[in-house]
């Protein structure tokens, strides 16, 4: 699917999409802070899901609109659960949007804009690349509501003393402390940070498409995976990917001193 197919079957309500060459950008447009209703994430789901069919497009640019990423789960939704069923088939939804993102055959660079809060930092830690403005900072706050959550995603991101603090706490944690424990590749000024996240979408969009999407598979699925099997794995993907046009291609433009031109096949 090209761009313009996506452009005319797509409706969204709180959600903008946009592509510049061979990136799209996906941003959270709900004022004012972007919280997510069942919509919304409805609608990031659609969105990823058929990012996967769009042949041109080789990376996602996800962030919000506005002063926030996103502060995380609309509480007030929670008021209308009374039917039976409703709770859990909102946790499912919630699940199902980071599944999307983490699945999604192309990296997802987030470029956090603003405060990324419970469930807004969930969506960041299913990225594959992050970068935040200097005045955005992170927190799980469900503590503060009588709430416990981000106890599984906290600890594979965080040391254990810094992820327990956390959740048990709901501290803030800044894009400048961010950036120093090595969790994100640059804190810049808000007015730098789409082009420092299309700087980085570009230049994964330079490389084999076939290539890049079967590197993340590789990456999503080892991370599951015990040492041994998880090498041989990527080894059996490096096999599959020596016999593409795309790396032949890549051997020639090597051997005649020149740019690879990549069709993804």
């Amino acid at each position: 699917m090209n761009n313009e197919s996506f452009a005319s079957v797509m409706d969204f309500s709180h959600i903008q999409f946009e592509t510049h060459g061979h990136v799209a950008v996906v941003r959270m447009n709900r004022p004012p802070v972007n919280a997510q209703n069942t919509t919304m994430r409805q609608e990031l789901i659609r969105a990823f899901d058929t990012i996967n069919d769009m042949v041109d497009v080789r990376c996602v640019i996800l962030t919000g609109s506005g002063d926030k990423f996103s502060a995380g789960a609309d509480l007030r939704e929670r008021d209308h659960f009374k039917e039976a069923g409703s709770y859990w088939a909102h946790n499912r939804n919630a699940r199902e949007v980071g599944n999307a993102i983490n699945e999604c055959s192309r990296p997802v660079i987030a470029a956090i804009n603003g405060p990324a809060i419970g469930a807004g930092f969930g969506l960041v830690m299913h990225c594959d690349i992050w970068i935040a403005s200097n005045e955005a900072w992170i927190s799980m706050p469900e503590i503060k509501v009588g709430l416990a959550g981000g106890t599984a995603s906290l600890q594979r991101v965080f040391g254990k003393s810094r992820a327990r603090r956390m959740i048990y706490t709901g501290m803030r944690v800044s894009a400048n402390e961010l950036y120093r424990l090595g969790l994100i590749e640059a804190s810049v000024p808000r007015d730098k940070l789409m082009d420092e996240a299309m700087a980085i979408a570009n230049e994964v969009a330079e490389n084999s498409p076939t290539a890049v999407r079967m590197a993340k598979e590789s990456a999503r699925v080892t991370t599951l995976m015990p040492q041994r099997d998880a090498y041989r794995f990527e080894q059996n993907m490096t096999v599959a990917l020596s016999r593409t046009e795309d790396a032949r291609e890549a051997r020639m433009a090597f051997l005649e001193n020149r740019r690879p031109l990549f069709r993804g096949c």
